[in-house]
């Protein structure tokens, strides 16, 4: 909290114009900083009697200590000035002896005896970077950081005994970008102005107008030193303060997390996201303990091994740059292709030194300070800065051909090509087919691939790297929810309305669930028997599969895609994905996204098609090894014979259902009415849990039903254009209502031009019709009676199918819910509800409605294998 802004912040000239009063000056730091502070005092007019600095430190002089010796200024390079806490009588001497008016001290990195600090006439004072007293010690321009601090900057105090207490003598402040870190903040502001501001404080000194504002205690705080040992990112709190904390430390100390069993320092990109519930960021390099760094999202991707072949020119700018390096680790007699610059004593200021050196001698070569830490042998520099000079670093950009569209007042822009390695491409042949648009029956071109390319599909690692990858996709799908849910419309006729809501709110709030569980993953430790006086430890790892296949359905095209690849990328595979040959248009937007997010390439791979060509190949691909896929029951079974086949890949299958709905005639009939309408009708009744069959208990039965087609004639009109966006029923065909009607059951049915059908119900429908049995996928409400009471009656009934995908019980007798949800046979009961799936919630089926799950933790252990380790020590 800045105090007394008003009366302590004053705004002084910054101008080097010569004024009359000079000062005789005594200079104690170092560094860069204490150079540019000693050379603009001395323009100014001011003599600076002695400089005192510390050592040469690997036979390398300090930069002040350099110009100082250049001018003939005296220098001094006192290792220490007090032993014990006492100052050393003949450094103390010396000191004296220059006869020093004012000690200015712009960066000191001594403790200072008060017998020094006092002497001059004027005293000491003191460069600190930040606006005291917020932030005192040795770490502030960190702890500023890692705070979140809105303001940062320096203050310029006099020097008393208390550790940085003295009063004021100026302040400077700037704001704090959301991306700063350390250096950029040092480099923008605290550098520049800094230097400007001490030759300003001596002027202020020398004309008698220097102020002495004393410190006040509000607002006083004090943090530690941050040291390597306690910089570990803390993942357990918001990605704000994940992105605070690691730009706060910097490459020094440097956060650091334990990456595949890697200690690996972290830095920062920019872009933090803004969403409440799961903020996120980016992660720009990974350093090692070698000191080697490397961009965060090669992390997943092989080394390049390949080198380029120098041209004459070439090999003399890299003859030049071994002039410099030689130069600069003057400990090395020979600078081989093999010798490292940090392992051979270079420091950050090293870094600096270099890179400066080289553009000066290699004008036109943009290179940063990063390149020398992601370059550390010679010759890997030499061969970066070669391809930084021929152009050939650069980052690949996505190429992508769009199908457009002018609809919901945007132009939608969609890919249509297969996406493979990160990059979109045609099929191998060529081979296109027709995508509907449901809404008019216009159609799109979709690429159909006939090789699965499992070769390219990378294998990944669980990491913090994947989990924010991962969030920032979640953001990015975020901003394009519109035009994801408007594709969504157009490809599977979904409500906009409900695709922006479900659709593709899910599927975002599925990545986000999904990627809090990247780093989360671990095995247990097992006591195991022994039998001898042995000492045996057993613990287990949960290690990736490799690459996975997913196949998806039309339904939900971008949720079932989300519900399954989050789970499988978060454990730590690559994937295959295959949409539905009838929508695939938001698999390959999702795709684009992808990019923007940083997922590296190979990792993320999207082959449209028919399920015949492109699902049996990954079905048969022998280095695929898991499955996973949402369809039809006779499909799935084909599916699993393939896998068993091939090479009994791990599967995991979301099948048809016939999910029972029993209504009691003790329960909430207002709630059961307006919930049994939406298990049914939600999405068009094309919904994999829908209720496909409705159990009303007898006493209930008549005005359950009458209130139900009440309110089904409100909902849909006259016509079934009153729906924002057309019902499709892919799989329900008019011979099966002739075969439901010659069996006698009552029903209210009619159909519209074209893929339009209006809601329907069917009653008294007995439980051998095909209709009772056989799942109609559209918005078709099948209802049939119990007699009150008999409850094991209508449990019979429910579970009297191969079905057992969900189910739901709609009584006021908790005793009976309970009861009831003990025996259905489904994977999902809701009591009293429906349709409520969340993404922390397993899902998944019974009987010849599959096995395995998504969502949930749960969802993570499809995608990975255990490992025992047994140990004996």
């Amino acid at each position: 909290m800045l105090w007394a802004a008003n009366t302590v912040i004053r705004k002084f000239s910054t101008s080097y114009a010569k004024l009359q009063n000079k000062l005789n000056l005594a200079l104690i730091g170092q560094s860069l900083f204490g150079q540019e502070v000693y050379t603009g005092l001395r323009k100014q007019g001011h003599k600076v009697v002695g400089v005192f600095t510390v050592p040469d430190k690997d036979g390398k002089a300090d930069p002040l200590a350099t110009v100082a010796e250049k001018d003939g200024t005296p220098v001094f390079k006192f290792p220490r000035w007090r032993v014990k806490g006492e100052p050393i009588a003949e450094v103390v001497e010396a000191y004296k002896a220059v006869g020093a008016e004012l000690n200015v001290m712009p960066f000191c990195s001594q403790f200072i005896p008060m017998t020094v600090i006092n002497y001059p006439k004027h005293g000491s004072i003191i460069y600190h970077p930040s606006i005291l007293p917020k932030h005192r010690g040795a770490s502030a321009i960190n702890w500023t950081l890692i705070e979140g601090d809105k303001k940062a900057g320096f203050s310029v105090f006099w020097a008393d005994d208390g550790l940085d207490t003295g009063p004021i003598l100026l302040q400077k402040e700037c704001d704090v970008e959301p991306n700063d870190t350390v250096d950029t903040l040092y480099n923008r502001f605290l550098f520049p102005e800094g230097i400007k501001a001490m030759v300003e404080a001596v002027q202020l000194v020398a004309d008698g107008k220097a102020p002495r504002i004393p410190q006040p205690e509000e607002g006083a705080s004090y943090e530690g030193i941050q040291k390597k040992s306690n910089a570990k990112v803390n993942l357990d709190q918001p990605a704000e303060a994940i992105h605070n904390w690691i730009r706060g430390h910097d490459k020094v100390p440097g956060a650091w997390a334990v990456i595949q069993g890697q200690v690996c320092a972290i830095s920062v990109h920019a872009g933090v996201g803004t969403h409440k519930a799961c903020r996120c960021l980016q992660v720009r390099s990974l350093q090692f303990e070698d000191g080697k760094m490397i961009p965060a999202a090669r992390y997943f991707s092989p080394g390049d091994t390949t080198s380029v072949e120098l041209t004459e020119e070439e090999k003399k700018m890299a003859e030049e740059i071994r002039v410099c390096v030689c130069g600069i680790l003057s400990n090395v007699n020979v600078i081989e292709d093999t010798t490292d610059f940090f392992k051979s004593g270079a420091a950050s200021m090293d870094v600096v030194r270099l890179v400066e050196e080289i553009k000066e001698k290699c004008a036109g070569v943009p290179l940063q300070n990063e390149d020398v830490y992601m370059a550390t042998s010679f010759q890997e520099f030499v061969q970066m800065f070669v391809r930084r000079l021929r152009g050939e670093d650069q980052e690949e950009e996505l190429v992508v051909s769009y199908a457009t569209k002018d609809i919901n007042n945007m132009t939608l822009k969609m890919p249509y090509q297969c996406f493979i390695d990160g990059r979109f491409e045609d099929a191998e042949n060529g081979k296109t087919y027709d995508t509907v648009n449901p809404t008019d029956g216009s159609v799109s071109h979709t690429h159909e691939h006939a090789h699965a390319l499992v070769s390219s599909a990378r294998r990944t690692h669980r990491c913090l790297c994947l989990l924010l990858c991962a969030c920032r996709l979640a953001d990015l799908m975020e901003e394009h929810q519109e035009e994801l849910a408007t594709i969504e419309a157009i490809d599977s006729g979904a409500v906009y309305t409900l695709a922006l809501k479900t659709h593709v709110g899910m599927s975002i709030q599925t990545f986000r669930y999904f990627a809090g569980w990247c780093d989360k993953i671990q095995g247990t430790t097992i006591p195991i028997n022994q039998a001898r006086p042995n000492r045996n430890l057993t613990f287990t790892r949960k290690e990736p599969l490799g690459v996975c296949a997913i196949v998806i359905p039309w339904n939900y095209p971008l949720m079932m895609l989300a519900w399954k690849s989050a789970a499988c990328l978060a454990a730590g595979n690559t994937l295959v994905l295959k949409p539905a040959q009838v929508t695939p248009l938001t698999a390959l937007k999702f795709a684009e996204l992808t990019v923007k997010a940083g997922i590296p390439k190979g990792v993320i791979n999207i082959l449209p098609g028919s399920g015949g060509l492109v699902g049996q190949r990954l079905s048969d691909h022998p280095d695929i090894r898991k499955l996973g896929f949402t369809g039809s029951t006779p499909i799935g079974k084909q599916i699993m014979k393939s896998c068993a086949v091939s090479n009994l890949k791990k599967v995991s299958l979301e099948l048809g259902g016939k999910s029972p709905l029993i209504v009691f005639s003790d329960c909430d009939l207002d709630k059961a009415v307006r919930m049994g309408m939406s298990s049914v009708y939600f999405n068009k009744g094309e919904n994999c849990i829908a209720a496909g069959r409705l159990f009303v208990e007898e006493s209930i039965h008549d005005e359950f039903i009458r209130r139900v087609v009440g309110e089904t004639v409100l909902s849909s009109g006259c016509s079934a254009y009153s729906w924002e966006f057309p019902i499709i029923l892919f799989p329900f065909r008019s011979d099966t209502i002739e075969e439901v009607i010659t069996h006698n059951a009552h029903c209210r049915v009619s159909f519209c031009a074209g893929y339009f059908m209006e809601p329907t119900v069917f009653t008294d429908v007995e439980d051998h019709m095909f209709i009772a049995k056989e799942e109609s996928f559209g918005p078709v409400m099948v209802v049939s009676k119990f007699k009150d009471g008999d409850v094991d009656g209508v449990l019979s009934r429910a579970n009297d199918t191969e079905f057992g995908l969900a189910s739901g019980v709609f009584t006021r007798d908790i005793n009976k819910a309970m009861y009831v949800s003990e025996r259905l046979e489904a994977g999902t009961v809701f009591i009293n509800t429906y349709n409520k799936t969340d993404v922390a919630a397993p899902f998944g089926g019974f009987k010849q409605s599959g096995f395995g799950k998504d969502l949930g933790e749960e969802a993570l252990h499809e995608y990975l294998r255990t490992k025992a380790v047994t140990v004996e020590y």
